[in-house]
């Protein structure tokens, strides 16, 4: 059922400023990650569809947020590449407060896809984006892309320390391993994206 959920994934609007996003209803996951690190091939793995997300050998070609509809009331929503540096700080600026303020006030969010080379794990965004997820009680599932590029050995040490220094910053989150080339890792990473899909809105806190 969730496969079939993702397959159905059509780009539907990019906005440059959150009122531009579709109405805050439904369910939504967010896609966050360096914008060299595989984000938009991993969501078109996911969705098994080679063009859904723009890929690029050029970072940060993902400037806006890109809202994909799942259904009706289900949504995904890449966010732009963080660390492109050809594009103006002031338009850097620009994001990280879009960016800061979506992730804090979209009420139908239900968790962060957080995307990291696993070649180059926990760099100065990922700290930052897991810790902000704990502060505001975000869930966070980390895709560790591109883990064909490792031994299999190697592999599992570098999701064993990550795992161990996530731990510090968001005991919440959780990671595995995902390669869009070799397919490894989809249907894991489907059922955690399916599960936040369907699952009700946690109520707002009383304190």
């Amino acid at each position: 059922m969730s496969e079939n959920l993702f397959r159905r994934a059509q780009f539907q609007l990019a906005a440059h400023e959150l009122r531009q996003l579709p109405a805050d209803r439904g369910a939504e996951i967010a896609f966050a990650g360096r914008s060299n690190a595989g984000k938009s091939s991993a969501l078109n793995t996911l969705c098994d569809q080679t063009g859904l997300a723009r890929t690029s050998k050029t970072p940060g070609r993902t400037q806006q947020l890109v809202v994909f509809t799942l259904d009706a009331d289900r949504r995904l929503i890449d966010l732009p590449g963080y660390g492109y540096a050809k594009v103006p700080e002031a338009l850097r600026d620009h994001w990280r407060k879009v960016i800061d303020q979506y992730l804090s006030d979209r009420q139908s969010l239900r968790g962060v896809v957080l995307i990291m080379d696993s070649r180059h794990p926990l760099k100065d965004f990922d700290r930052m984006m897991l810790t902000f997820c704990r502060d505001i009680g975000l869930p966070c599932h980390v895709l560790m892309t591109k883990v064909d590029k490792l031994s299999r050995g190697e592999a599992a040490r570098t999701l064993q320390q990550t795992r161990k220094e996530m731990g510090l910053l968001c005991p919440d989150a959780t990671a595995q391993l995902f390669s869009s080339l070799h397919k490894i890792g989809v249907d894991e990473a489907r059922a955690t994206l399916a599960q936040w899909l369907n699952a009700e809105p946690a109520e707002p806190d009383a304190s």
